[in-house]
């Protein structure tokens, strides 16, 4: 059985660090979740790494401004 290492192999096999995979993607999706603002519903959007980025009032805006940004966006529940 092979030892744990800090290396990760990525799709293709190249070797990845834990941070390299840690931040894989953060340049390209960004993360859409529901909240509630002042007892108003609001659609708070983040980062892969879970940084807040903005707001919107409706969903489609959040997913809007993501794409607008070249951005893949995803929900989270």
């Amino acid at each position: 059985m092979n030892e744990p290492s800090d290396r990760n192999l990525t799709p293709k096999g190249h070797a990845m660090t834990l941070q390299e995979l840690a931040s894989w993607g953060l340049q390209d999706v960004a993360f859409v979740k529901r909240v509630m603002v002042n007892d108003e519903e609001a659609w708070a959007i983040h980062a892969a790494n879970g940084a807040e980025m903005g707001m919107a009032p409706r969903r489609e805006l959040a997913f809007a401004a993501i794409r607008q940004h070249d951005m893949e966006p995803f929900s989270v529940h």
